[in-house]
């Protein structure tokens, strides 16, 4: 989709953590390099190295993206691009996280072939992730189970009062914008107190940001991809005008059962800082 669509947070319950980044960048033509360059800027950005962060052409020298992001302070952008300027978004909405998962890719051990289990998770939670804060270790626990329908409609209710999904990948704020049956994000679940959940949309992500900037930042986490849950994002309640309906959760090619693997049968919520 190259087409410019202007107040795109605005338009999209899915992304509404976004609103406050995209804010900058409305008008009746694709934002400038110069004009995200301003937005990083006055936001202080830096990476995890201490660097300010700096839009930059992608170029063909060798050095890879991640090792480039770290020791340069330099993210490659296209302009007139979805895909990287979700990038930017998300780095604005979410600094202190982006700059621990540009980190624990560069620290990552170099293996024989591939890029390894651990730079395989960074790089799903980078381009597909979703954080979800969830109030109720049973809504949780539904999620976890592939409980899609016992979750989204006969608990509807709990889960708007209960739980919050915040848009982490670019890649899956670039899918947002045409959404089709079966779009998947991959979550990692945090606990969180109610009055967490109330606080103004600003204040909310500021914790969320430090929280996730903790986990990413821990060695132990991230070790392998499934310890990021799968979510059907249609089915998130108020998400999609279907979803109304409870036939719409007997939908098995978007609802699949799933089997837990050892990690999921292992998972529980993450209780840092909140």
């Amino acid at each position: 989709m190259d087409a410019w669509r202007d107040r795109f947070a605005d338009t999209f319950p899915l992304l509404q953590s976004l609103r406050s980044a995209a804010a900058p960048v409305y008008g009746d033509d694709w934002p400038s390099r110069a004009v995200l360059q301003q937005a990083l800027a006055a936001a202080g950005v830096l990476t995890a190295s201490g660097l300010p962060l700096r839009l930059v052409a992608p170029a063909a020298d060798g050095l890879s993206y991640e090792v480039r992001l770290y020791e340069r302070g330099e993210l490659e952008f296209r302009e007139r691009s979805w895909h990287d300027l979700f990038n930017v978004l998300v780095w604005l909405a979410f600094p202190r996280a982006k700059a621990a998962l540009n980190a624990r890719h560069h620290a990552a051990p170099a293996v024989a072939r591939g890029r390894g289990p651990v730079r395989d998770a960074l790089t799903l939670f980078d381009e597909s992730g979703m954080i979800v804060l969830s109030a109720d270790a049973d809504l949780a626990d539904m999620l976890r189970g592939f409980r899609w329908k016992e979750m989204f409609w006969t608990h509807r209710a709990r889960v708007a009062d209960g739980m919050q999904f915040l848009p982490f990948g670019h890649a899956l704020c670039e899918k947002v914008l045409a959404p089709y049956k079966g779009i998947t994000g991959r979550c990692l679940l945090f606990r969180a107190e109610p009055q967490i959940l109330c606080l103004p949309a600003t204040a909310r992500l500021q914790q969320v940001d430090v929280l996730l900037a903790a986990h990413l930042a821990d060695p132990a986490t991230m070790q392998r991809t499934q310890e990021l849950a799968p979510l059907p994002l249609l089915g998130i309640p108020g998400w999609c005008g279907d979803n109304g309906r409870e036939e719409y959760y007997d939908d098995r090619d978007q609802f699949r059962p799933g089997r837990l693997s050892a990690d999921q049968k292992r998972a529980r919520l993450i209780h840092e800082g909140m």
